[in-house]
């Protein structure tokens, strides 16, 4: 039930960041963003040393980093989009969504 409410929420927050245009696609893009991003969201697509720099620079910049289980495709589609997503850096993301969607995660 807990993983459900995290999908929700999770899936929620994407779709209003992409609606506001607050965000950036892909490894390379969400990391060069790391600086103004709130939540940095990367799937088990990410290759290991590309997800190994990605968490550094986000431990560096104290921008909170959910390892989501699922694949490329799966977060696609959570965020409504028709293509694979390795990686989303959420940018105005309220402190409050970023504390409810890690809570969740950590307790799922």
């Amino acid at each position: 039930m807990k993983l459900v409410i995290l999908i929700k929420l999770l899936e929620k927050a994407m779709k209003d960041e992409i609606k506001k245009g607050r965000y950036f696609l892909g490894a390379k893009q969400a990391m060069n963003s790391m600086k103004n991003s709130k939540l940095m969201v990367i799937t088990q697509s990410v290759p290991d040393e590309k997800a190994k720099k990605i968490q550094e620079e986000a431990k560096s910049n104290n921008v909170p980093i959910l390892n989501f289980e699922g694949s490329s495709v799966t977060l696609g589609k959570l965020c409504g989009l028709h293509f694979r997503v390795s990686a989303i850096s959420l940018d105005s993301l309220s402190d409050t969504n970023t504390k409810a969607i890690l809570k969740d995660y950590e307790t799922k």
